[in-house]
């Protein structure tokens, strides 16, 4: 009884000394280790950054582990899931609209993009984006800035994208998907 409770304290202990990474993302092995070593390396870079893994595999964790740990924690996280929005909806999603711009908008509303500015933004299962954004989103990350649905001026926005996808893209294209 006497070594479990001694056994308790020690544990308890070790967690509450647990911070940042170690807290979230548990473990000794040595996968584990070199993603938390990763992940302090890029949080500290302004460098776009795709996370790759299976479904429920942490990749919303990662993403706001490297805005935590980034210059830009203060500012706006800003996630998308791209799978969960209907393909006619992801551009008004993303880039927003003017007032006007199309049948239902009565307002000028700013996208995603446009919400993230001076933070991150996370596009979740990127690989389901409609082929026909790409370039649009593309020009976003040239440019720095966004053009909403029916706008006549460019919106500078500073943002770094973090993208997450449960296949790897290289392999994708390999295999024609």
């Amino acid at each position: 009884h006497r070594r479990l409770v001694l056994e308790n304290r020690a544990l308890s202990r070790r967690l509450s000394d647990m911070s940042g990474l170690s807290a979230r993302l548990i473990g000794d092995a040595a996968a584990m280790v070199r993603l938390r070593e990763q992940i302090a390396h890029f949080a500290r870079t302004d460098a776009s950054v795709m996370i790759v893994g299976e479904t429920g595999t942490g990749k919303e964790v990662v993403a706001r582990a490297l805005h935590e740990l980034s210059p830009r924690a203060e500012a706006p996280f800003v996630a998308l899931n791209c799978a969960a929005l209907p393909e006619t909806m992801v551009e008004a999603e993303l880039f927003g609209h003017e007032a006007g711009a199309f049948t239902g908008a009565d307002r000028t509303r700013a996208g995603r993009i446009e919400q993230a500015d001076r933070g991150v933004l996370f596009l979740d299962e990127v690989p389901s984006m409609p082929l026909a954004l790409q370039p649009k989103l593309l020009r976003v990350l040239q440019e720095r800035e966004v053009d909403r649905i029916g706008g006549r001026a460019a919106v500078p926005v500073d943002i770094r994208i973090i993208s997450a996808a449960n296949v790897d893209p290289r392999q994708a294209v390999a295999d024609n998907l």
